[in-house]
């Protein structure tokens, strides 16, 4: 019944030729079983007008009798979309090499001198009260702080903590800054670390301009 309800729902996503094509490919007499413990989808592009390619990696754990194992495979599938929206998949997933991490590492900006111990000071201080506030702050207010749509409402139910490591460097009449924000889900409990590359500019006051 699991593999009749299994095969039903892949059904729903595969042309009538892919549904033929993979009706013997998951059978009862088989000593295996498998759970996808992760997914991850690491590439899509288009492929033609109106078909789409994406690269995806599957991380399964295998149970045969007492034994347990787990496999990771990466896979290729192809997407048809209409003009309405709707989906489905015209190639079955195939083989493809395993996305391998890269050793590329980002150059980390070094602190500016130019820019003064009061206007870090000033500055950080501005940082700390905004992201107090970010977290569950409405456009309204957020128009206090920052200039146009540069950071948008997210609405959470986060806690601020703490900036982590900001990076202030001059630019012109603004002062560019990178840096982490500590926040603490109130649901999970789990601790949030965001990273931003924000504009500051001041006049009266600091405002978020880019």
């Amino acid at each position: 019944e699991a593999i009749e309800a299994r095969t039903q729902a892949i059904n729903g996503y595969l042309t009538k030729e892919l549904q033929d094509l993979n009706v013997d490919t998951i059978r009862t007499d088989i000593p295996t079983s498998s759970t996808v413990t992760d997914v991850i989808v690491w590439h899509i592009e288009q492929s033609g007008t109106d078909t789409f390619s994406a690269t995806y990696e599957v991380d399964q754990q295998i149970k045969e009798g007492e034994q347990t194992s787990n496999v990771t495979a990466t896979y290729t599938v192809k997407v048809h979309v209409d003009a309405d929206g709707d989906m489905v998949i015209v190639q079955n997933p195939t083989l493809a090499p395993a996305i391998e991490k890269s050793d590329y590492e980002p150059k980390t900006p070094e602190a500016d001198a130019s820019v003064d111990a009061d206007t870090v000071n000033d500055a950080t201080s501005f940082l700390e009260t905004f992201f107090k506030l970010y977290p569950t702050a409405t456009e309204k207010e957020l128009a206090y702080y920052v200039s146009g749509n540069v950071l948008e409402p997210i609405g959470r139910d986060y806690f601020y903590s703490e900036l982590v490591n900001p990076i202030f460097i001059k630019d012109g009449d603004n002062v560019k800054v990178k840096v982490a924000v500590k926040f603490l889900d109130n649901q999970t409990k789990a601790t949030q670390v965001s990273q931003y590359e924000l504009v500051l500019h001041k006049d009266s006051n600091w405002k978020i301009v880019g």
